[in-house]
């Protein structure tokens, strides 16, 4: 008797986390298709509204930039230079929830072809990128990224 107590009293919260859980997933993704958009543009100018100030970023070669402004100092130039023109479109996303207020999401983005400083030509090439996205005063921003080339 116990238990179904139980279960009745949990089953309108487990009602309520769903519900929440898909409209944060919406939230979630649109963050993601921010910086894709901000990628696509190169400039970064819409970064304030969708990242933290702590915001971490991990190149694909292994640098790491920590603070907003360093990550923007960092993709502003490599979009100046190497990166410049270069576009960016989402394959696929898998969106996890570690905790009410941060969730993870694992996106595999098609980049257009470019050539790095050392000569080395990127062609076709996907990329996994991992989003940690954290709510804040209500809002949903990107806190960490990290973005490595998959190795066919």
């Amino acid at each position: 008797m116990k238990t179904i107590v139980f279960i009745a009293l949990l089953y309108p919260s487990i009602l309520f986390c769903n519900g929440q859980v898909s409209k944060d997933i919406e939230l979630v993704t649109k963050v993601i298709m921010d910086f894709q958009n901000d990628f696509n543009d190169g400039g970064f100018k819409n970064a304030y509204s969708y990242t933290t100030t702590d915001w971490e970023h991990i190149n694909p070669v292994g640098g790491i930039s920590k603070g907003r402004e360093n990550v923007l100092n960092e993709v502003r130039a490599v979009h100046q230079s190497f990166l410049k023109g270069v576009t960016m479109k989402m394959e696929t996303i898998e969106i996890r929830f570690i905790a009410p207020s941060v969730s993870v999401a694992d996106v595999i983005h098609l980049i257009d072809d470019f050539t790095t400083p050392d000569g080395i030509k990127h062609v076709n090439e996907r990329q996994i990128k991992t989003y940690i996205v954290v709510k804040r005063e209500d809002k949903w921003l990107l806190t960490h990224d990290h973005n490595t080339a998959i190795v066919q």
